[in-house]
């Protein structure tokens, strides 16, 4: 049944793609008037632009002041080529390229969304609504405009071209798909390697839903086959260099791929059972997944599930997810809150009878948007710690510290960061971090997680004893701790410092206090021989 029989939803190609442009646009323009720096982290990307012009375009072997030695570069190279041409040729910014660009991508990419969505649930409004929803959805939102989108969301918008090229190519078998396909797969390899993983599994799900042959068999195999030898000089480099197992460290970090029972909990219960401002994202997404099944179209819940369950990244989940959501609102939730609504409100002429489930999508789409934009302009709150959503890591009192630090410390001085602000202090001071679990993964599996609960342990200390109790068992002694006085955040989740670390550390004599503003104080180590001793209080003394 068409959305016109069905709803009275039947607009064109055009209404529905400037509307999900507007939607996107609106987005964006709320991130950008609400902030001044990127969200979350992106200082290591920027270092490794930084290296690259250094290094005169070559691709760098290790990246400097991310941990002691350094971190190897083996991230896939080609937005950080983009990004070192464009402010090495035009002289701009590039942290400003991280505020601007990755929202206007993250409008950009929503046209391929729109066709692809056409394709698979069959109509213009469905597209246009499930378009309108992946655009406002808090969790494809929330790496995508951030600092990191500048490689994250031109990685979508390959992989969404790439998957629409598949689409075609094994719902029709016309081969003339198989060049843009091979592309587009080479482009995302290049760009991410998460989303190269998302995009090669949703070749598998369209070959053993549509095209079971060996004429897709060859197609979908011509495809990474193609993308492989494309990109062979940048991973025969990093193979000679590095070693290729260092792809199979990097894959165990950050939840890794697959993950039994905890990753169905974590993907498809916990989003429920936290009951936040993106809890109904999930609810009509999971529940259009019911339906369709009911309806017996398996592809797209199977899509949703399969890419929830492999990657263990929610912004995955709304691929399928938001087209899901299309299609339970306008083929079961507007038609039975139009009759309802019908129904209590019988003298109402035939004329406004029509306009009921027109009204009805308009009210549910606005409530989707409304949070979309409140979620990018940081005006909402979720469960993690009460932390407000697109937080800054860096503000003006962090970027003062940092330029005291590059003026008035020595090269080869080294630092300990107690906040999330860590991931840029390396790029603004060109001084070394030796606590970062960001460019850990690029080591050790073991040692990426290691890095991650000591940074998240350490910058939660609540006095000076826990501090040299974690320095001294985990071999750090840096020469100075950077200590926030206001609201900060540590893996996203904000907190507010605890006035017993800074009057512990201000009483300490092993620590001296150099540089003091609103926002932040710098300690130098006066004593860096700390020893081990209350071990057992350490996590007692950690801030709750």
């Amino acid at each position: 049944m068409s959305d016109k029989n069905a709803s009275g939803l039947w607009f064109d190609d055009r209404f529905w793609l400037a509307m999900s442009l507007f939607v996107g646009s609106g987005v964006y323009i709320a991130y950008l008037l609400t902030h001044t720096h990127p969200a979350y982290e992106g200082g290591l990307y920027l270092q490794f632009v930084e290296e690259i012009i250094q290094n005169g375009y070559v691709l760098p072997e290790r990246i400097p002041h991310y941990l002691e030695g350094g971190i190897p570069f083996a991230y896939p190279p080609l937005v950080f080529y983009l990004i070192a041409i464009i402010t090495d040729v035009t002289g701009v910014d590039p942290v400003a390229l991280e505020l601007y660009v990755p929202g206007a991508i993250a409008v950009v990419y929503l046209i391929p969304f729109y066709y692809l969505t056409k394709e698979l649930v069959g109509s213009p409004g469905k597209a246009g609504i499930g378009t309108i929803f992946f655009a406002v959805t808090p969790s494809v939102l929330r790496w995508h405009i951030s600092a990191g989108g500048i490689v994250r969301a031109v990685a979508v918008l390959f992989t969404l071209l790439g998957i629409y090229a598949g689409v075609k190519l094994f719902q029709t078998g016309d081969r003339r798909w198989l060049v843009p396909g091979t592309v587009l797969f080479s482009l995302t390899l290049l760009t991410h390697p998460v989303y190269t993983v998302f995009f090669g599994s949703s070749y598998l799900l369209l070959f053993a839903f549509h095209d079971r042959t060996l004429r897709g068999l060859l197609n979908g195999a011509i495809v990474a086959t193609g993308g492989i030898v494309l990109t062979a000089p940048w991973w025969l480099q990093i193979a000679t260099t590095h070693g290729l197992d260092i792809y199979l460290s990097a894959s165990g970090t950050h939840t890794g791929l697959f993950g039994g029972v905890g990753r169905l909990a974590s993907q498809f219960v916990y989003p429920i059972w936290d009951m936040d401002v993106v809890t109904p994202f999930y609810v009509i997404a999971f529940a259009g997944g019911l339906y369709a099944l009911y309806q017996r179209r398996y592809f797209l819940p199977t899509w949703m599930v399969i890419a929830s369950y492999i990657i263990g990244k929610q912004r995955f989940t709304f691929v399928a997810g938001a087209m899901l959501s299309a299609v339970l609102v306008v083929d079961l939730v507007v038609p039975a809150l139009s009759s309802i609504i019908s129904y209590l409100s019988i003298s109402i002429s035939d004329t406004h009878r029509k306009m009921v489930p027109i009204g009805v999508a308009v009210v549910l789409v606005l409530g989707a948007v409304g949070t979309g934009v409140a979620f990018a302009g940081s005006e909402l709150t979720t469960t993690h710690q009460d932390s407000r959503t697109q937080p800054q890591t860096v503000d003006d009192d962090d970027l003062r510290a940092v330029d005291w630090i590059k003026n008035e410390t020595q090269p080869n001085e080294t630092f300990v960061v107690l906040s999330d602000a860590a991931e840029w202090v390396p790029y603004y001071s060109e001084r070394t971090v030796i606590l970062s679990p960001w460019g850990a993964e690029w080591t050790t599996t073991s040692g990426y997680y290691t890095e991650y609960e000591l940074f998240r342990d350490i910058a939660t200390c609540s006095n000076v004893d826990c501090l040299n109790v974690l320095f001294g068992l985990s071999d750090r002694q840096p020469d100075y701790v950077y200590v926030p006085r206001d609201v900060y955040t540590v893996h996203g989740d904000e907190y507010s410092p605890d006035p017993g670390l800074l009057h512990s550390m201000n009483a300490s004599e092993k620590y001296s206090l150099r540089h003091k503003n609103p926002g932040v104080a710098v300690f130098e180590l006066t004593d860096t021989d700390t020893s081990v001793s209350n071990g057992s209080n350490a996590t007692s003394n950690r801030s709750q």
